[in-house]
């Protein structure tokens, strides 16, 4: 008895790359549970927390000083180059782009926009929060400060907090965010977590950001990644309008391409007829013996216009041009 071969890890890996025939019937959205309202109130105080210390230029800027004046860059210029490419999981274009070209799969896969416009709505909430507090704290880099030992707050800085660190916690970890299944969201979760960690670490090593701008930036990441659920519903109604106008758009482009009653079809092209190759016919002639004829394979003899044929003597012996007369006998 025959049977059929498993198929390899290969195959179903690259059957896992199809699209889905339909849409997932239960996605996993997450919701505001009382756990992730605690989570959310608890760092939104450590939010506040950091900056009172900085404002009010306690052991934190000290520290800051401290670690401005160490120049890490100096202590361990070998991995200087490596730490270069290191940050750039952090800037938002690069980020972005990476993240993006693998929810819009995700999305083309499940027939559903939810990835991509979750991801558009924390990008959104994401500049809304830290570009404001950028500007409303105004606060200066390492290689800007002024005055030993001061904040440098309100000195028209935009250095506070960390835009590196809290988008590489936004962006990386939206993907924990969105994941189907709880081990996929734990792995994300760590991994998303190591990588804002070395991030906001390689900025302060590079010197382009404080120590508490690192802080605050991991902290107000994660404050737009636990309100998240809070925009669902909005997600979700922006997802029913944008189906249905591209419903609406499909329809009306099919109904311009069919063709209006009563109105005549398109007259088709007429087409040369291709060159039919010629034939050699031999034919006999009584006088000059046989003779080839070239002429078309279509052709064919005219017929008779009029009169009658006069039928041809089969007596080679008979002069040709008239009647046989009898020979006068003596």
């Amino acid at each position: 008895m025959r049977t059929q071969p498993t198929p390899g890890r290969l195959t179903r890996l690259f059957a896992r790359l199809d699209r889905e025939p339909e849409r997932p019937a239960n996605p996993h959205v997450p919701v505001m549970s009382r756990h992730r309202l605690v989570l959310l109130l608890a760092t939104l105080a450590f939010y506040l927390a950091i900056v009172i210390a900085v404002a009010a230029t306690t052991w934190l800027v000290r520290l800051d000083w401290q670690l401005m004046f160490f120049r890490p860059y100096q202590q361990w210029p070998e991995v200087h180059a490596f730490l270069d490419y290191l940050v750039v999981l952090g800037q938002r274009g690069p980020t972005a782009v990476m993240v993006l070209a693998w929810l819009g799969w995700r999305s083309w896969r499940q027939h559903t926009l939810r990835p991509l416009l979750v991801l558009g709505a924390s990008l959104l909430l994401l500049n809304i929060t830290v570009g404001a507090a950028k500007i409303g704290m105004g606060r200066l880099g390492p290689h800007y400060a002024t005055v030993i030992g001061s904040n440098e707050m309100g000195l028209g800085g935009d250095i506070f907090p960390s835009g590196h660190t809290a988008n590489a916690v936004v962006t990386w970890g939206i993907l924990a965010y969105l994941a189907s299944t709880p081990r996929a969201r734990r792995y994300l979760s760590a991994g998303s977590a190591i990588v804002s960690l070395s991030v906001g670490l390689t900025t302060v090593y590079l010197g382009t950001h404080w120590l508490s701008d690192v802080v605050l930036g991991w902290a107000a990441g994660l404050l737009v990644l636990l309100a998240l659920p809070w925009c669902e519903p909005l997600v979700a109604r922006a997802e029913v309008l944008i189906l249905r106008a591209r419903d609406s758009f499909l329809r009306r482009r099919a109904a311009r391409r069919k063709p209006v009653p009563g109105t005549s079809p398109r007259p088709l092209t007429p087409v040369s007829p291709r060159a039919v190759p010629a034939t050699a016919t031999v034919r006999k002639d009584p006088a000059h013996g046989p003779r080839a004829t070239v002429r078309p394979e279509h052709s064919r003899p005219a017929p008779p216009t009029g009169g009658t044929r006069r039928p041809q003597s089969h007596d080679r012996n008979q002069p040709r041009g008239g009647s046989a007369r009898p020979l006068a006998g003596g």
